[in-house]
């Protein structure tokens, strides 16, 4: 009799009918930190992206890059987040035990976690460099002229060799502006990485 209780006591220190809170504080928190950051770099490199329009409204397209790779941050959470979410077992209809341990929780805040910054910090620099890259590229591009001054130039001939030098010196600027998009997106995608490989460490009693 002794020996059941200890039994029934360590099992329910191991899976205590709390334990999934973890899990599920565990997804909520990647999801919504992702998204998060996800916004984050969208508002700010769409600001970025508007303003330049203006200015260079031929690059609009050229420089929606940073809006694109913002929202990618979103769908590093919603992955993290449906792998926590089938993770987590539900408790036995009959006794209303659970095969959910506590290790598991732990495992699955922490991937959450992971992820969910890693998408915020990576969202927040995207938005940041966005923002004033495709700014200066319009300005370098454009050479300091607003839109209805090019086209008013274009009319006359314009300056064919200042805005083939002008064109040149904007993509050499675009090229730095990705190279550094692309090592915030690492950010997150190291996040991502370590979040999955955090979620694939389990221990459910009675296995």
């Amino acid at each position: 009799m002794a020996d059941y209780a200890t039994a029934v006591t360590a099992g329910y220190d191991d899976c205590p009918d709390w334990a999934p809170v973890f899990g599920y504080a565990g997804a909520a928190s990647c999801m919504i930190l992702a998204n998060f950051g996800s916004a984050w770099g969208t508002w700010r490199a769409g600001l970025g992206v508007c303003s330049m329009g203006v200015n260079y409204p031929k690059g609009v397209i050229k420089n929606i890059v940073p809006i694109v790779m913002a929202g990618v941050l979103g769908i590093y959470g919603l992955i993290v987040a449906v792998i926590i979410t089938q993770a987590i077992m539900p408790p036995n209809g009959q006794d209303q035990t659970t095969t959910y341990s506590v290790y598991n929780g732990m495992a699955h805040l922490s991937a959450g976690l992971c992820c969910g910054l890693s998408c915020l910090a990576a969202g927040g620099t995207i938005g940041i460099i966005g923002d004033v890259g495709v700014r200066s590229f319009g300005l370098k591009a454009s050479g300091g002229r607003r839109s209805w001054d090019s086209d008013m130039g274009e009319g006359d001939g314009g300056d064919v060799g200042g805005e083939a030098a002008n064109a040149e010196a904007a993509n050499k600027l675009y090229v730095g502006l990705l190279i550094m998009l692309i090592f915030a997106e690492a950010l997150a995608l190291y996040g991502l990485i370590v979040a999955l490989i955090l979620s694939q460490n389990s221990f459910y009693c009675g296995k």
